[in-house]
């Protein structure tokens, strides 16, 4: 009878814990204009301008698609410990954060670092 409980309970929470979540899409396209500008430019400082790398490593796009969005997002949000690369959630909304690990995964225009 307590799984039948937990099962119901999980059925009402989980919806509204997705509805909760932060989307990509909730960004305007204007901000988008800015978030991209922001990712060849500021996060080029380190990761090169056509994100090639430098001090920071490459990130084409076949090398992003092995991580998920939350994960590209939790660590643009928050950084990496021990390294150079710094947390944005004090600029950032999450749902921005969101649309970066989207667009890096997705539309970013390094998609490998493969001589063709």
């Amino acid at each position: 009878m307590h799984l039948l409980a937990l099962l119901l309970l999980l059925a009402l929470v989980l919806p509204g814990i997705a509805m909760a979540e932060p989307h990509a899409d909730d960004v305007d396209p204007q901000r988008q204009t800015e978030l991209e500008a922001l990712l060849y430019q500021d996060c080029g400082s380190c990761h090169g301008m056509t994100l090639r790398g430098g001090l920071g490593p490459a990130l084409p796009r076949d090398r992003m698609e092995g991580f998920s969005v939350e994960a590209l997002a939790h660590i643009i949000q928050y950084g990496i410990p021990g390294s150079a690369m710094p947390g944005w959630k004090a600029l950032l909304s999450d749902a921005e954060a969101r649309w970066l690990a989207e667009h890096l995964r997705t539309d970013n225009r390094l998609k490998t670092l493969q001589q063709d």
